[in-house]
């Protein structure tokens, strides 16, 4: 298992109902992105961090290892942004309002990060897709992704199997080992990944799949008042960020 997926199993949030805190974390990225992004961006950031620190009880270092992936993705998309390619006298050059272009992508892509992870690092995935079906969404599309998603960690389980015996065989010593023991290990999981579809569709056959994967699902009610406070933090931060750009002009 993924640790962001155990965090999300053992969250303080667990057996809250996801409607809740979809509520809350799509509302998060929703202000980070339509808000102006100085100052609203950094406040939603804050108030995400204070959420996902404190009531939610996710672990700073787990915290730190799922978001660096993101904001590495985020400093990707806000470089270009400080430079122009073409013009007078160069091939490349700074834009003009590069810097502050690219910063106000970088603090508004990071924010909406957080609030992405605030779902992710308390909803796990298990809880998420049965009530997909009750939402409209085709039961096929639903079984489709619940096997994908169950399936996925028996895979880097394997891959993980096959790459420790490939380290103790010395498989990893040279590069042209290296290359030899990666073509392997790809071959070796796209192998195992058949077979184990196979026999999943062999034993869902021998039990009546009729069509449809019938999952137990926590029971849990919306919190009206869960869903108040977070009403009241998002327009809180919408009005602070709206006071505090018109006093900061």
């Amino acid at each position: 298992m993924l640790p962001i997926d155990a965090a999300a199993h053992s969250s303080r949030w667990r057996r809250r109902h996801p409607c809740e805190k979809a509520f809350l974390a799509l509302g998060l990225t929703a202000t980070a992105v339509g808000l102006p992004p100085w100052p609203g961006a950094p406040l939603v950031a804050a108030a995400t961090l204070a959420v996902l620190l404190g009531p939610a009880g996710v672990a700073p270092r787990q915290l730190w290892r799922a978001f660096r992936i993101p904001l590495g993705f985020c400093v990707t998309g806000a470089v270009p942004l400080l430079f122009a390619v073409g013009g007078d006298g160069a091939f490349i050059s700074l834009a003009p309002g590069g810097p502050a272009d690219a910063g106000r992508l970088l603090l508004r892509t990071s924010a909406a990060s957080l609030g992405v992870l605030l779902f992710a690092f308390t909803t796990p995935v298990s809880d998420v897709l049965p009530r997909l079906a009750r939402a409209g969404v085709p039961p096929a599309v639903v079984d489709v992704a619940l096997v994908m998603y169950r399936i996925t960690f028996l895979l880097l389980d394997s891959v993980s199997q096959v790459r420790q015996a490939q380290a103790a065989r010395l498989g990893h010593t040279t590069r042209a080992a290296a290359w030899r023991s990666l073509a392997g290990l790809g071959a070796t999981a796209f192998v195992r990944a058949f077979d184990r579809a196979g026999r999943m569709q062999t034993g869902l056959a021998g039990r009546g799949y009729d069509g449809t994967l019938r999952v137990l699902v926590p029971a849990a009610t919306v919190s009206r008042a869960f869903l108040a406070g977070a009403a009241a933090l998002l327009a809180g931060l919408v009005c602070l960020t709206l006071v505090l750009e018109r006093h900061l002009r």
